[in-house]
């Protein structure tokens, strides 16, 4: 039998070559003329985030669960003092352009025709976790951070907490508190407005 040749410890390791390849990054124009050639549609699942394409989860019931709760319980709480959007793009610089779950806007007589929300528009972002919660947290809440969105609310389903982040630095949020059932959502921007997390997240 013959006895396999062992790795000496002193061999040398190649390097990885495409260990500090850079991946193409998009413009905002090119992305969209993408969608306008067909190669991206409607069906796909994608944002932007510094150039790079990511493809996003599929949702769940649980997801949609939790998109809804809030769509239903927002639109009566503002009433007309600002615009409740679900599910549509929010452009924070030429390479990032997310799809928050749920975004409170600041009212605009065109109602967003002429053009996505960008970080002025927006008083408060939503992202509604039930496998994504790591994606949310580390790749889109430093960006929006960084792009001065105020308040920003990850519901983590399977924690049933919901993270408060609020005061935006180039570093990240400055101050995050993390709510669970028996507490009660407040944002910033119509402290008036209270919303238990149990019914965002019901046990």
């Amino acid at each position: 039998m013959t006895t396999p040749t062992k790795l000496r410890r002193d061999t040398a390791v190649e390097p990885n070559p495409f260990a500090t390849v850079e991946p193409y990054r998009f413009t905002i124009n090119q992305y969209y003329a993408m969608a306008e050639a067909g190669i991206l549609t409607t069906d796909d699942r994608v944002e932007l985030i510094d150039g790079v394409i990511i493809a996003m989860a599929p949702m769940a019931g649980p997801h949609i669960g939790g998109i809804n709760r809030f769509t239903r319980i927002l639109p009566v709480a503002v009433g007309q003092r600002a615009i409740v959007q679900v599910r549509c793009p929010v452009r924070l610089d030429d390479g990032t352009e997310p799809l928050p779950d749920v975004a409170l806007l600041k009212e605009r007589a065109d109602f967003y025709d002429s053009g996505p929300a960008g970080p002025g528009d927006v008083l408060l972002l939503i992202e509604v976790a039930d496998s994504s919660a790591d994606y949310d947290r580390y790749e889109k809440l430093p960006r929006y951070a960084r792009a001065g969105i105020p308040e920003v609310w990850i519901a983590v389903l399977p924690e049933r907490m919901v993270e408060v982040h609020t005061e935006p630095t180039g570093d990240g949020y400055a101050a995050t508190r993390r709510l669970r059932a028996e507490a009660v959502l407040t944002p910033g921007c119509f402290p008036d407005i209270k919303i238990p997390v149990d019914t965002i997240i019901p046990g």
